[in-house]
């Protein structure tokens, strides 16, 4: 039997030197997206950073809330300051896959059959409560979020760059619902959650209504496009720029390793879950001004990039465990590279 040659060994990711520094003008004009849709949305600032963030990795996002917590609204003005197209699909037990991807059409005039773009094809797609149309339907989507393209007839027909599936759902009504499969969810970079607002929040939404707000007209509340499809590529340019040591690698699989021991889960984080928050992080670190990944960068994302991603087992939930509070534990027993 031939010996096998020595297998190379893989340059550090991050080696030591100067890493690159983030371009303050790009950074300068997501910063102003985010002001741009505060004109708009009040007290979900953490929302809007983490539709930032997916849109640097190319994610799709899972928006859950109560209704009313300005779901709709938020996609809405992040697409108008970034000068995107964005299309609705209202989810219902009737909707049907080409209702979302497009279909063909028979001409009468031509005696031919041609193809009729879906809403699919658009920059933002607000899958507006995802979960109330059946599993057929949901999975229409899997190819566009997957491959970035829609297969019809046998001809695959590309997305526009960039595409972004955002998915709401409502976490309090199950009633003629279908959950996401497992496989589905691992699909979403991040599930963001939208609390309820604060007092004074809540007073400052009371008081832009009270003086003429009207969320259908968002150039008449002064949202304006500071950044476009074009930046947002140099952006994510940078990002891939971003240096990870072997330490903070490590880091990232060690915390997602220790989701698949845990005593409380039935379903910890596959490799795709580990692959996502490593983009996340890149995404963090270079939105804080930084040319490489710390661990706090690795804990500040693990939530939004996990918490979809893992199964709580029976036993767990009937004694009042969460998914935050196993997250919580994972983080608190890895430990920190130095």
């Amino acid at each position: 039997m031939l010996d096998k040659a020595p297998a190379a060994v893989p340059a550090p990711v991050g080696a030591p030197g100067t890493p690159p520094a983030p371009s303050a003008a790009l950074r300068s004009a997501l910063a102003d997206v985010r002001l741009e849709v505060g004109k708009a949305v009040v007290g979900q600032d953490a929302a809007v950073s983490g539709l930032v963030i997916a849109l640097l990795c190319r994610g799709h996002v899972l928006l859950e809330g109560v209704p009313g917590v300005a779901k709709t609204l938020l996609v809405r003005t992040l697409s108008a300051a970034l000068h995107l197209s964005t299309k609705r699909v209202q989810f219902t037990p009737d909707l049907m896959p080409g209702d979302v991807t497009g279909s063909l059409v028979y001409d009468a005039r031509t005696a031919e059959f041609s193809f009729r773009e879906g809403p699919v094809f658009t920059n933002l797609l607000l899958a507006d409560e995802i979960n109330r149309t059946p599993p057929k339907t949901q999975a229409s989507l899997l190819e566009a979020m997957e491959e970035r393209q829609v297969s019809v007839d046998g001809t695959p027909r590309p997305l526009p760059d960039p595409f972004l599936v955002i998915a709401t759902q409502n976490p309090v009504e199950y009633e003629g619902t279908y959950p996401l499969p497992e496989a589905q969810l691992d699909r979403f970079l991040l599930k963001l959650t939208l609390p309820l607002p604060e007092r004074d929040e809540e007073v400052e939404v009371l008081a832009r209504h009270a003086g003429g707000f009207d969320p259908r007209d968002l150039a008449a509340a002064g949202v304006r496009p500071v950044a476009d499809a074009q930046l947002l590529a140099a952006a994510r340019a940078e990002v891939a720029r971003v240096q990870v040591s072997h330490e903070v690698l490590g880091y990232v699989v060690d915390v997602c390793r220790a989701t698949r021991r845990s005593p409380s889960l039935s379903l910890g984080v596959s490799p795709r879950g580990a692959t996502a928050l490593l983009a996340t992080s890149r995404a963090w670190a270079w939105l804080s001004g930084r040319g490489y990944v710390t661990p706090d960068d690795v804990k500040a994302l693990a939530h939004p990039t996990l918490r979809h991603r893992v199964q709580l087992r029976a036993e767990a939930e009937l004694e009042g465990v969460t998914t935050e509070s196993v997250l919580d534990t994972v983080l608190a027993s890895v430990p920190v590279p130095r």
